[in-house]
């Protein structure tokens, strides 16, 4: 089965609060059982980018996909965290100008 193409994309990035790197790490593990359930989300990665710098990269095939997930579980989850496990993250909309494609 081939893989959906995806034209737009999400790249989200935060800071863990001092000592709750393993609770952002816990939290990303439970985002991934929230996204499984967006059929539209069709690439999605949970990033460690340092010992508490943390990020979650995810894909579309168009942009009333990205919004969907942006206003689903995950967007709201991420909310909800905000001063309790991380600090605001930065949440930059991005284009896909070309990708390798899963088989």
């Amino acid at each position: 089965m081939a893989a959906s193409a995806v034209t737009k994309a999400l790249l989200v990035r935060f800071d863990a609060l001092p000592g709750r790197e393993a609770d952002v790490e816990d939290f990303l593990n439970q985002g991934l059982a929230l996204v499984e359930q967006e059929p539209k989300t069709v690439r999605w990665f949970a990033l460690r980018f340092g010992p508490s710098s943390f990020g979650i990269f995810d894909a579309f095939p168009d942009d009333e996909a990205r919004q969907v997930h942006l206003n689903g579980a995950v967007g709201k989850a991420l909310g909800e965290n905000i001063g309790k496990l991380f600090k605001e993250p930065t949440i930059e909309a991005v284009d896909i100008v070309a990708e390798k494609v899963p088989q």
